[in-house]
């Protein structure tokens, strides 16, 4: 049984990520799950609300290394 749920969740979590056109809109898909999982209250979700949304920003102005970064260290803070 303890197979089958492993399974099932690595395949759920495999499915939901599947669909992502590259690093940079899978990073933001992770930081929007991260968001649901943070234990951080306040100004903290609103600074990483800032800095989701300047990743975003960076992302469509052509510059994906720099989003990329910003949006794993977005991720990494809200999930420290």
């Amino acid at each position: 049984m303890k197979r089958f749920l492993l399974a099932f969740a690595i395949f759920t979590n495999s499915v939901a990520f599947a669909h992502c056109a590259g690093p940079v809109p899978c990073e933001m898909k992770y930081v929007d799950v991260a968001f649901l999982k943070t234990k951080r209250t306040g100004d903290d979700v609103e600074k990483a609300k800032v800095m989701r949304e300047e990743g975003e920003k960076l992302f469509k102005a052509g510059k994906e290394d720099e989003a990329l970064k910003l949006l794993q260290e977005t991720k990494k803070f809200l999930l420290d």
